[in-house]
């Protein structure tokens, strides 16, 4: 049975990122070619919903399209005025709200992750939202932590996004982690997006450019992934951008949006899974291969990043086209 997917759209809605969920996830198909989510949009009360773009859309379901929802999606809204100033949600949206279930998966897009705070859903929780707006975001909900930085924010049942394209993002993001790699790759490919860009990649956020604009990292970032399996250092990584390691940790930054050392990790970690996925080789073969060392190593980054051991994300995410993979020849990759 497919996934079901309620989006809720809001007056105030923006055309595009109303689209997203159903562009990208409607693309996500089983071996079969079946669909494995099924996308529906819903309203208040059913009824049509005045975009920002001056026209309204017509919708055919209501907010009890919510009580047996697997994900609800809040789509990018313009934020009222009553919002903004008290951080309280309208007495129709928490009661839609109170609609859906404890288990149920909850994704924000954009500045609607000032619903999901309001609602108190982002409480103790880090998060994102379009990076004009944290700082009016922080003001209104201090319990919440806001990263303004990052493309989405996944805490297991409760995801945000920044907005406009980190949706095809999160939702790329999303495919993979409910049935891996390969069906979230084929179905980037055919929306014709970037198959990943990690979460923690950088807003483009407005900033001065800095001095030597020109010399970036992105070299030493092809160089590195080409030698996962090698100990990298910072100093390494310094040396091959022919930067001392203070600057080049900067600019790396500055560009990604988060340090070298732990986008090396996410790279091997990203490997790993991959390998998992589409591989016959051992846990402790590929912990070699990705830069782990040893297995324990890779057990426990996985346990810190994914809650889960690296055999039974095997177990969860194999594809079909992994089977029968010859571990040597893969080995010698």
């Amino acid at each position: 049975m497919p996934h079901r997917v309620a989006v809720l759209a809001l007056d105030g809605v923006m055309p595009m990122d109303l689209g997203i969920p159903a562009r990208v996830l409607n693309e996500a198909l089983d071996p079969a070619g079946a669909r494995l989510y099924s996308v529906t949009t819903c309203s208040l009360g059913g009824r049509p919903v005045r975009t920002n773009e001056g026209f309204r859309i017509v919708v055919d379901e209501d907010e009890s399209l919510l009580d047996d929802a697997d994900t609800v999606v809040i789509a990018t809204q313009e934020p009222g005025e009553h919002l903004l100033a008290t951080g309280e949600l309208p007495t129709p949206l928490a009661a839609a709200f109170d609609r859906i279930g404890p288990g149920t998966r909850i994704v924000s897009l954009c500045t609607s992750s000032f619903l999901l705070a309001a609602a108190g859903l982002l409480d103790g929780l880090r998060a994102t939202t379009h990076w004009a707006l944290c700082e009016r975001f922080t003001r209104l909900f201090p319990d919440v932590e806001v990263d303004p930085d990052v493309l989405f924010v996944d805490n297991g049942r409760i995801l945000t996004a920044a907005g406009g394209a980190a949706g095809l993002d999160l939702f790329v993001h999303l495919v993979r982690s409910d049935h891996g790699t390969a069906v979230a790759t084929s179905a980037a490919r055919r929306c014709v997006v970037a198959p990943w860009r990690e979460g923690g990649q950088a807003q483009f956020i407005e900033h001065p450019v800095p001095e030597e604009a020109g010399r970036s990292t992105s070299a030493t970032r092809q160089w590195a992934l080409t030698r996962l399996a090698e100990p990298l250092t910072l100093r390494d990584l310094a040396r091959h951008a022919h930067m001392s390691e203070r600057t080049f940790t900067r600019r790396f930054r500055a560009e990604v949006g988060t340090s070298p050392l732990q986008w090396l990790l996410q790279s091997r970690l990203t490997q790993a899974r991959t390998m998992l996925e589409s591989s016959d080789l051992t846990v402790a073969r590929i912990a070699t291969l990705c830069g782990f060392g040893d297995p324990v190593a890779l057990r426990k980054h996985f346990h810190n990043h994914l809650g889960l051991s690296p055999q039974t994300y095997r177990r969860t995410h194999r594809g079909p086209e992994g089977a029968g993979v010859d571990a040597a020849a893969a080995g010698t990759r």
